[in-house]
């Protein structure tokens, strides 16, 4: 999984870094950025949560490949 933050919608009012700041920072230039982080349920959540909560919708993810090609061999 890889979390993305577009800067271009990022308007840096720290709701992320509020919600989940073992992912987000919100730094000098006043834009959000992803941390390295564990994968656990609780962070998921968190992530959701910031999503959600994020009012211009700039942050979303996306699927590794390799989580992708988990997903097809699961299909099969």
């Amino acid at each position: 999984m890889k979390v993305i933050v577009d800067h271009d919608e990022c308007i840096g009012d720290g709701i992320c870094e509020n919600i989940c700041p073992e992912v987000f920072e919100v730094r000098d230039d006043g834009l959000a950025y992803v941390l390295a982080f564990e994968e656990t349920p609780e962070i998921l959540e968190k992530i959701e949560e910031a999503i959600d909560e994020c009012p211009t919708s700039a942050i979303s993810i996306e699927e590794t490949e390799e989580e992708e090609e988990m997903e097809e061999e699961e299909e099969l």
